[in-house]
């Protein structure tokens, strides 16, 4: 009986999800986060328009992001010789962590040192079937 098989758990196919990770990304996670959190749960087509049309200066980056997802799930349904409407996938995780912080001085009044530090960003993103 250990050796059963449950068939009430559906097995998941391989291209049903893709993530995609950025690393790295010289932007604040603070801004980063302002147009993540647009597209959260969104489907594909929709989140490629609000990235297009936003002028921020992580959405090219995000939506480069976006689209290397839909090539990863398209890849793993080629892969198993099927054919995916990737307009139908949504953005069902995304997360905006910190990177590595570089610091910088610079020369303030009465001969001191002001520390300037230049955060970036770890993207994850999720995309998944409906």
């Amino acid at each position: 009986m250990a050796n059963e098989r449950n068939d009430s758990a559906v097995a998941v196919p391989k291209y049903a999800q893709a993530r995609a990770r950025l690393s790295g990304l010289q932007m604040s996670p603070r801004k980063v986060r302002l147009v993540a959190d647009m597209i959260r749960g969104k489907r594909v087509a929709d989140a490629r328009d609000i990235l297009q049309f936003t002028v921020k200066g992580c959405a090219e980056p995000l939506r480069k992001l976006l689209d290397s997802a839909v090539a990863n799930a398209e890849n793993a349904a080629a892969e198993v010789r099927r054919r995916i409407n990737t307009d139908d996938y949504r953005v069902t995780h995304i997360a905006v962590g910190d990177g590595r912080t570089i610091y910088r001085f610079q020369n303030m009044p009465r001969g001191r040192a002001g520390r300037l530090r230049h955060r970036s960003s770890h993207v994850d993103l999720v995309i998944s079937q409906e």
